[in-house]
């Protein structure tokens, strides 16, 4: 593998993270919005991520010839899709199928006969959570670009007196 495949790699895993970022930070916003263009409640979205091949067979260089011996290391192989390196792809962007939450609230400009109002199926603390672990992944991937942008320097170095 060479220094550009890590950095493509890591590079995706920041653009995905940083649309992830984004879908929750307009799901926070709208956690009181009763009134959309679609008509109802604001629904909650959520980022569908897939991995993708990146073209790049990575080889054992020990052995690179010599099939895995036991089970357990093909079926891990299969499942993974072979050795290749994937790099992850933002699919789409997806409503949350949960239903709206009924708020009893007679004095909302929304509310029904009944006094209630439909409110967006959001929950701040789960939205508080998915950020953090969203955070902590792009600075996982920023610190792998960082760790191959040193590797790359210190290869350069290397040929010099």
């Amino acid at each position: 593998m060479d220094l550009f495949t890590a950095m493509d790699v890591s590079a995706s895993g920041l653009f995905a993270q940083r649309v992830r970022m984004n879908v929750i930070s307009m799901n926070l916003a709208n956690a009181q919005t009763t009134r959309t263009v679609e008509g109802g409640p604001y629904r909650r979205r959520d980022v569908v991520m897939s991995a993708v091949g990146s073209g790049f067979q990575a080889r054992n260089p020990l052995f690179p010839y010599i099939p895995a011996p036991d089970t357990f290391r093909e079926a891990l192989k299969t499942a993974l899709g072979g050795n290749e390196i994937r790099k992850v792809e933002v699919v789409d962007i997806v409503e949350d199928p949960r239903d709206p939450k009924l708020v009893y609230d007679p004095s909302h400009p929304d509310a029904n006969r009944d006094g209630y109002v439909l409110m967006p199926n959001i929950n701040t603390m789960e939205e508080m959570v998915n950020l953090i672990a969203t955070t902590r992944n792009y600075e996982a991937n920023l610190t792998a670009i960082n760790a191959t942008k040193t590797m790359a320097q210190r290869t350069l170095q290397l040929g010099q007196p």
